[in-house]
């Protein structure tokens, strides 16, 4: 079968995209495996590296980048708000508390699905909403499964410390005590993709007359729990 598109310079990067899929490879790998010039594997690795669809690891050889990562949870990002309507009026109902789904973009974190409180006093997030990815529990769930140095980059303006997202990483949930706004906390969870990869965070979040000083306490198992539903849902649909 010819894998020609008739773009060569594509057609090389695709190649070199494909040599790094089953693990690391070094420049002499990736000659070996693609059948490329030195010269040439270098060059388009090196360009692929820049647009983060290539990276390196701690011994420097060649490994699939975090843009592929990005692309992918883009792509299920249709099954993903689909499922999120009933999880998140069902995680509301559970709580009481308002729900939101958010998804890193750049700098900041989105709300990219919604259901609020109906009644009372509540944090109402609007859908399309950019919150800072300086505070708050959703925040330490995108940033707490980062590579290693767009973690420490998130660090360095962060109102949490490298020590709090270790122990995110460990109970598998975050929560914030008026980190963004003073009076109100939340409690988040990751949402995964098929390949385990963090891809949205599911939170709710309420005035700390409620929730109270360890809203983790009262509500982490019912938040996990939704994140795990739309975690299956993607892993069904993918």
């Amino acid at each position: 079968m010819d894998n020609s598109s008739g773009v060569g310079v594509l057609d090389k990067a695709a190649l070199v995209l494909a040599a790094l899929e089953p693990g690391p490879a070094t420049l002499a790998g990736l000659v070996a495996s693609t059948g490329l010039a030195r010269p040439t594997a270098h060059r388009l690795a090196v360009a692929l590296e820049h647009h983060r669809l290539v990276a390196r690891d701690m011994q420097g050889r060649f490994i699939l980048g975090p843009r592929l990562g990005e692309l992918a949870a883009a792509a299920g990002e249709d099954r993903l708000l689909a499922a999120a309507g009933p999880v998140l009026a069902r995680l509301r109902d559970i709580t009481g508390e308002s729900a939101q789904l958010f998804r890193r973009q750049g700098d900041f974190r989105v709300c990219v699905a919604a259901a609020d409180r109906p009644t009372g006093l509540r944090d109402s997030i609007p859908v399309g909403g950019q919150l800072t990815m300086n505070a708050g529990s959703a925040a330490q769930i995108l940033l707490s499964w980062e590579d290693p140095e767009r973690m420490n980059k998130g660090l360095l303006k962060a109102t949490f410390s490298a020590a709090e997202l270790s122990a995110v990483r460990r109970r598998g949930w975050a929560q914030s005590v008026g980190e963004r706004e003073n009076g109100v906390g939340s409690v988040s969870a990751p949402v995964r993709s098929p390949s385990g990869k963090v891809v949205a965070a599911v939170s709710v979040s309420g005035p700390l007359e409620r929730l109270t000083r360890q809203p983790g306490r009262m509500h982490a198992p019912a938040v996990v729990a939704a994140a795990e539903r739309l975690s299956q849902s993607l892993r069904r649909t993918g």
